[in-house]
């Protein structure tokens, strides 16, 4: 035959057409798939804790994530676990060189006190303040001499601690006990006790062999040890009052000196005996500074209140011998 011939037309089967369709939709899917994925785990590599701290939730296999190192727990502490309270050994232990804490002059009630810096530790060697104090005027009550002293190199001003002591020890509500006895800062001759405003490093020193951990007070030998941490800081319990705990801490190692010795929480919600270690837990109690809150102001009489005259009763303060009141612990 001449002449051209017209090219065969390629026909496609339906089932081969379904085939090919198929394929290609399971090749694109999968990419799409395996685009995604990649994206997701870029972006879950660092998730957030509800605080906003950062935690690693879906790190790639191979790939350490900034936020799983930094977040780890510290060696030998549970995970969860926070840092010991203030107070407790192993966070004095710790604790830098200066802490900013409250001031070193009496604020007055109702007043925030400047923030000063306090060291852990002094010169370590004391200094007398000079002058003498007189005791209230009067005939009724012993008069009894005592000495303040301030470590050299504490942030306090030495005449205003020393005026805080005298005031606070003559006031009707602490030892004096309504013109019972009176009190005489002196600087020189013989004392009945010496108040010494210390560095927590010298609290611990001079409070050996009792253990303060560089937190509390203490009575030892003819000293009472205040420690200048506390001095400045107080305790959360007396709710910011820094006077009021200022004054307990003077009336409780007084109170050692001479001769009480340290009472429990008569009951929750009831009023704390100074001599309670207030310091360490009010046990339930409500803070008091004084020995005899009752009393009041120009009083020379006993005051009224009721006491518990049963041996340690907690309505009198429990006396100790001389040789169970050389040391004691706040």
């Amino acid at each position: 035959m001449s002449g051209n011939i017209p090219p065969r037309t390629r026909m496609w089967k339906p089932g081969a057409l379904v085939m090919a369709l198929t394929i290609g939709a399971a090749v694109l899917l999968g990419g799409c798939t395996l685009l995604l994925g990649t994206q997701n785990d870029a972006v879950s590599t660092v998730a957030r804790m509800p605080d906003g701290t950062p935690r690693a939730v879906a790190t790639p296999s191979g790939v350490t994530s900034p936020a799983a190192t930094t977040s780890a727990s510290p060696p030998g502490r549970m995970a969860g676990m926070g840092t010991p309270p203030a107070g407790s050994p192993s966070s004095a232990a710790s604790s830098p060189a200066a802490t900013p804490t409250t001031s070193g002059s009496d604020p007055g009630p109702g007043k925030r006190p400047e923030v000063v810096r306090v060291p852990r530790s002094g010169k370590g060697r004391y200094a007398v303040v000079k002058g003498v104090a007189l005791p209230p005027e009067g005939r009724h009550g012993k008069v009894v001499r005592y000495m303040v002293e301030v470590e050299r190199g504490l942030p306090f001003d030495p005449e205003e601690f020393a005026a805080m002591v005298h005031r606070t020890l003559n006031d009707p509500r602490s030892w004096g006990r309504g013109g019972r006895m009176r009190f005489q800062r002196v600087d020189h001759g013989p004392v009945r006790f010496r108040v010494a405003l210390s560095s927590p490093m010298m609290t611990n020193a001079r409070c050996r062999p009792l253990q303060t951990f560089g937190e509390l007070s203490c009575w030892n030998g003819r000293r009472s040890v205040i420690n200048a941490k506390r001095w400045a800081s107080a305790i959360p319990g007396y709710r910011r009052d820094l006077t009021a705990y200022r004054q307990y801490v003077i009336n409780h190692e007084v109170g050692h000196a001479l001769g009480h010795g340290h009472e429990r929480c008569p009951g929750r919600g009831k009023r704390a005996p100074v001599m309670l270690q207030q310091t360490k837990s009010l046990q339930g109690c409500r803070p008091n500074p004084w020995p005899f809150p009752d009393a009041k102001a120009g009083s020379r009489g006993t005051p009224e209140r009721r006491e518990d005259h049963r041996p340690g009763g907690h309505g009198t303060h429990s006396q100790t011998s001389p040789g169970q009141a050389r040391q004691q612990r706040e």
